[in-house]
């Protein structure tokens, strides 16, 4: 379990500015394009968290050199024809990006390779990622059944071009396929029934077809500011601004869903760099209202659904949340997670296969938490944010997962007035 010095209180409003780390996966495909580019990519505004780490260094592994200094990267590419067979596995350690995107840049690298990761990752399918790419001529030597790491393929070049017509919309599909598409011969393209994250396009179209080396800014990420502004949106009294987040309409499904619920969220004036808008975001605490979320706008908010329906738990009125059958095969089944973390803290919740129904109170007392995030750092940093407005007592186990995205968590929170539980 945590010590209590990982689990913080609110002993009065949260309020100042903050900073979070850079968007991870913006990160994740600076580093992947900025190796295939042929020179030196300046990167600034890159996270520390474990992640984006994992991704630098299989790429290092791949013979990609790079330097880090803070927030800082200098990544020397070798060009699409420079990368090496690595001398062991690629360990992708909890990374479902790192493996998925590289995914696509291994299927036009002429050798065999093979990619493994922690027991989390061991339990996310891949073959999502490995259908329309061996389509494209990458060979899966070895996997488990249902496309499960560890993996090992070969690929091929030049591989065939493909328009594939993807039956979910997923980003990390999406890359694959597009970076695959930089060793094909003829069309790539990728049909979606929704709007995923575009990074990837935007950040070719920053580069070019062959990439060029040009530097490119990480602006902060949104999810890991969501959970700040979700702190305020939980403290009485709060008045907190987080400074440089990215604002990419693919991503803002979260801001959207919380101006729904009642919450006022003031978005300074965009800038953009590298094709990548990014804004300040400034939120005060407000009573809140239960919503409905499906369709494109869970798409958008995916990764916050979690956090939606942590707040929901002291809105007013009943949250229903649906279309997010994708969150039972993240890093955890966040649907099941999610739910068994909100009753810890007494909050009533109906399961579904696709979302969850949340009968939020803001007047119903919590009860102090007791939660196995299960190496999940967003269900860890949900009980996180319910244990400052619970009683004392909570229990967080596998807290130290929130180091794979917002290693400064808990350092935020302090900074904006949050204190340890005694």
């Amino acid at each position: 379990m945590s010590t209590t010095g990982d689990t913080l209180t609110a002993r009065g409003p949260l309020a100042g500015r903050a900073r979070v780390p850079g968007d991870k996966s913006v990160g994740h495909r600076a580093l992947m394009l900025g190796a295939l580019c042929d020179g030196v990519v300046e990167i600034t505004g890159l996270s520390d968290g474990e992640d984006n780490l994992s991704t630098a260094r299989v790429l290092g592994q791949l013979g990609v050199r790079s330097e880090r200094d803070g927030d800082r990267a200098r990544v020397h590419g070798v060009g699409l024809d420079g990368l090496r067979a690595p001398t062991g596995p690629l360990d992708c350690g909890n990374s479902g990006t790192t493996m998925r995107v590289l995914l696509g840049i291994l299927a036009g690298q002429p050798f065999e390779v093979t990619l493994v990761g922690d027991h989390s990752l061991t339990r996310r399918p891949m073959r999502r990622v490995l259908e329309p790419l061996t389509r494209m001529g990458l060979t899966v030597v070895a996997a488990r059944d249902g496309g499960f790491p560890p993996l090992t393929v070969r690929g091929a070049r030049p591989l065939t071009g493909l328009v594939y017509a993807s039956p979910i919309a997923s980003a990390q599909v999406k890359s694959a396929i597009l970076l695959a598409g930089l060793w094909a011969e003829g069309e790539t393209r990728v049909d979606e029934p929704g709007l995923s994250r575009d990074h990837t396009e935007r950040m070719l179209a920053w580069l070019g077809t062959p990439p060029a080396a040009r530097p490119i800014h990480v602006p902060g990420d949104l999810s890991s500011a969501a959970f700040l502004l979700g702190a305020a949106l939980l403290v009485p009294g709060s008045d907190v601004v987080i400074e440089d987040v990215g604002v990419n309409p693919t991503r803002t499904g979260f801001l959207d869903i919380v101006a729904a619920m009642g919450a006022t969220v003031v978005q300074g004036a965009p800038r953009e760099r590298n094709h990548e808008p990014a804004a300040d975001l400034g939120v005060r605490c407000s009573g809140l209202r239960g919503v409905e979320v499906a369709g494109d706008l869970a798409l958008r908010a995916l990764d916050e659904l979690p956090l939606v329906a942590t707040l929901a738990a002291r809105a007013r009125g009943v949250t229903r949340i649906r279309d997010a059958k994708e969150l039972r095969v993240k890093e955890s089944d966040r649907i099941a997670q999610t739910a068994r973390m909100l009753r810890s803290f007494g909050v009533a919740v109906d399961e579904h296969e696709d979302g969850l129904t949340i009968h939020g109170d803001p007047d119903r007392p919590l009860t102090a938490g007791d939660v196995d995030a299960d190496g999940d750092h967003r269900i860890a940093m949900c009980a996180n944010l319910l244990a400052l407005v619970a009683p004392a007592g909570t229990r967080i186990a596998g807290a130290e997962s929130i180091a794979t995205s917002f290693p400064s968590f808990h350092a935020c929170l302090r900074a904006l007035g949050a204190a340890d539980a005694l």
